[in-house]
């Protein structure tokens, strides 16, 4: 809208309250005519606008309401974030913390108990490890005392056995000796008979032989 279309409203206003000659008066036909006013609304000409209007939120007439209905619209922001957002949202934050923290619990019992039977697990393997070696050295030992015994036992009936036939050889010899000599005296007796012609004394030819089976 020009500049312009102020002065001509002003003016098609003023020609209105005048009566137009031959015009019936307060008739709509004779106000449209004359772009005048009907039952107090002013009427201009077609495609015309007010003059001096402007977006609402930039009239400085409009800023005390725009003021309450921002009040309005923040205390009503404010009052559902604090009483439902807010509260949900902190319910949220409550509810992972303490999630969290079970499960750092949880962690922290489970490292606890997983390192308590690594713990048990070695001293039992290091108790199972000690009985090894003490039943190794006991039966260790026990093979070893048996074996002594065996040997002790073999020994002494081996030094029986050979004290025996060491008896046994002694006698036989012993007899085969007595054998021997009183052969020997029989012989030297018969040979120096042969020989002298006559039978020499038998405590002198068992001398005799005696004192050659010594040397």
């Amino acid at each position: 809208m020009s500049e312009t279309s102020g002065p001509a409203v002003t003016y098609i206003i003023a020609q209105a309250e005048v009566p137009a000659p031959g015009a019936g008066v307060g008739t709509e036909a004779g106000a449209h005519e004359a772009g005048g006013v009907v039952h107090g609304v002013e009427i201009g000409t077609p495609g015309e606008e007010a003059h001096g209007s402007s977006f609402p939120p930039f009239d400085a007439h409009t800023f005390p309401s725009q003021l309450i209905w921002f009040a309005i619209a923040f205390g009503a922001l404010y009052l559902l974030m604090s009483r439902i957002a807010l509260p949900r949202i902190a319910n949220i934050l409550e509810e992972r913390h303490d999630r969290v923290a079970d499960d750092r619990e949880e962690a922290a019992r489970l490292t606890a108990e997983s390192e308590a039977a690594a713990a048990a697990y070695e001293k039992a393997l290091a108790s199972a490890r000690g009985k090894a070696q003490g039943i190794a050295g006991e039966t260790r030992d026990k093979l070893a005392a048996e074996a002594e015994t065996k040997r002790k036992s073999l020994e002494s009936e081996l030094s029986a056995k050979l004290s025996a036939a060491e008896a046994q050889i002694s006698a036989t010899k012993d007899a085969a000796m007595s054998n021997v000599r009183g052969i020997a005296i029989d012989a030297a007796g018969a040979i120096v008979n042969e020989l002298v012609g006559e039978a020499p004394a038998a405590h002198a030819v068992e001398a005799a032989v005696d004192t050659a089976i010594k040397s």
